[in-house]
């Protein structure tokens, strides 16, 4: 059974840094593509970005391009997200998903695994 565990997120101020980690247990990670998905009070969940599992290929929403970094450390069985350069508008709760599809086309429509999402606010 996969299990995802999210943490990393709290309160920053614009312009700051944090770093989220997915965390599964269940099954190693290697094998599935990892998306981080966030939702903002009153808005759509909207897809953030993504790891496959097949070539290690990302993808990021033009809103967070060149400000967030996805990575794995598949021997923490780990996925991280590092957000720099923070505004209000990346305010919300972010959660990471699995899915044994190797390409993130897939998981950016439909995902299989859920986390229980952490929340990050920005806020001066």
């Amino acid at each position: 059974q996969l299990q995802l565990v999210e943490s990393g997120g709290g309160l920053v101020q614009p312009g700051g840094s944090l770093r989220l980690s997915c965390t599964a247990s269940g099954v190693t990670l290697d094998y599935y593509a990892i998306a981080w998905f966030r939702q903002a009070p009153g808005k759509e969940r909207e897809g953030v970005s993504c790891i496959s599992s097949s070539d290690g290929s990302t993808y990021y929403a033009d809103s967070v391009k060149g400000r967030f970094t996805i990575s794995r450390d598949n021997t923490k069985n780990t996925v991280y997200l590092q957000m720099n350069s923070l505004s209000p508008e990346d305010t919300g709760v972010y959660y990471c998903a699995a899915d044994h599809r190797p390409f993130c086309v897939a998981i950016m429509i439909d995902a299989e695994h859920w986390g229980q999402g952490t929340q990050v606010t920005v806020s001066s």
